[in-house]
């Protein structure tokens, strides 16, 4: 009978035929690159400045690609004139300025846009057999983050496409914090006992439609039709950004168009600036919030009057609310202060807070949806324990996510190589 020790190592044996797969592939690979940017060209290689630039010879560059570490040879320009190099093997290959193939490179930025780099470089080595470090990683995830907004940008000065009618598109965003190093919050007011800042709001915005609705009246997501744009960025940048991504995704040939949102000014801003005609809905269960907080004001130790206004607020009966509470408001002292501000807020958006009526017309009057995009966008990638971000990192970071959970990142990459 065999002992333990004689049991077969499966995974061992399988470590060891990747290995030797992956190194004759490098080999292959190798072989294919030993043309490229190199030998004489059919043409003149012309400089920027308008000379013939001549070959200085080959040089050798060392690539970390899919299949391990390739080293091949590639002839380097020089211009007699100004003295401006070029290695047109590099530019062919997509390699220029970086020691990263393409593939690599792809794989770097899906990496470090999901975890910290400290993860992702783990997670490339384990699951890919690549090795690349840390901060190579956060360079090169935060370079394509900002070719990913570039390309963004190209993509919403298109014409929009010609297609059906849609029935109904929402539009949706909300604020969420990023910490951001203390250099880059110098004089920054925030919420800090000491009145300093701990990080920036980014902006997320969200398009949606739908279709129909269940047997039960109540709406239903279009399965996959959700995008996503961010920002950190003033509400005026941001208010242009997602009006181009709702242009795009067919803002002209939506029947109706409804924009929901916690009921911010810079949010009725937008609303009214970019969506103009547009079904304003208040997100029920931030209305909820503000109605507890009346409640608890002015009602302290009464909840069934709170459970009663809750049931109000459902049915949109907005001045039911604001006549109970302003017959029992307190006559003096702080409560009364705050519950007139909590009334003031019912009071601007009373229209907006009609639920039965949007209900019986099929619409959403929740913003789980982008309550979700700030939590899945920002929360798990960019708001981790111990994060602390520049602004420029940390919004490169958020193009590349919008892009990834708006899947469309393959298109990017499609277009890129092109």
């Amino acid at each position: 009978m065999r002992g333990e020790s004689s049991r077969p190592d499966l995974e061992a044996w399988e470590q060891a035929v990747l290995s030797e797969a992956l190194r004759a592939g490098a080999k292959v690979l190798g072989r294919l690159l030993e043309r490229v940017g190199s030998g004489r060209r059919a043409a003149l290689l012309l400089c920027t400045c308008g000379q013939a630039m001549r070959s200085v010879g080959l040089r050798s560059k060392q690539l970390t690609t899919l299949l391990g570490e390739v080293t091949y040879a590639r002839s380097l320009y020089v211009c007699p004139s100004c003295g401006l190099s070029r290695v047109p093997g590099d530019q062919a290959l997509d390699v220029a300025g970086t020691g990263f193939s393409p593939g690599v490179r792809r794989l770097m930025a899906r990496a470090g846009s999901r975890c910290s780099f400290v993860d992702a470089e783990a997670d490339l080595l384990d699951y890919a057999h690549v090795r690349a470090g840390r901060r190579d990683i956060e360079r090169v995830a935060e370079a394509l983050g900002r070719q990913v907004e570039a390309w963004m940008t190209r993509q919403h000065a298109r014409p929009p496409e010609v297609a059906p009618p849609i029935p109904i598109l929402y539009v949706s965003f909300d604020g969420t914090g990023c910490p951001l190093r203390r250099a880059e919050l110098r004089g920054r007011k925030g919420k800090q006992l000491d009145g300093s800042a701990k990080g920036r709001e980014v902006k997320i915005g969200c398009v949606f439609t739908q279709t129909t609705v269940d047997k039960d009246g109540f709406p239903i997501r279009e399965a996959d039709s959700t995008s996503y744009v961010g920002g950190i960025e003033s509400s005026g940048l941001f208010g242009l950004r997602l009006f181009n991504e709702a242009r795009s995704r067919g803002l002209d040939r939506a029947r109706q168009v409804v924009v929901l949102t916690d009921g911010a000014a810079y949010n009725k801003t937008i609303a009214q600036l970019h969506f103009h005609g547009a079904t304003h809905i208040i997100d029920l269960f931030h209305a909820r919030e503000h109605l507890k907080a009346l409640a608890d004001l002015i009602f302290p130790n009464a909840p069934e009057r709170a459970k009663a206004w809750r049931d109000r607020l459902d049915e949109g009966e907005v001045e039911h609310i604001l006549g109970e509470a302003q017959q029992a408001l307190p006559s003096r002292g702080a409560r009364r202060k705050a519950a007139l501000k909590e009334m003031r807020y019912f009071h601007k958006n009373t229209e907006r807070m009609r639920y039965a009526e949007f209900r019986r017309r099929g619409f959403f009057v929740g913003s789980g949806v982008i309550e979700a995009g700030c939590r899945t966008l920002v929360g798990q990638r960019l708001k981790q324990s111990g994060m602390f971000w520049s602004l420029r990192g940390a919004h490169a970071i958020l193009q590349l996510r919008c892009c990834i959970l708006s899947r469309r990142f393959l298109d990017f990459w499609d277009d890129r190589a092109a």
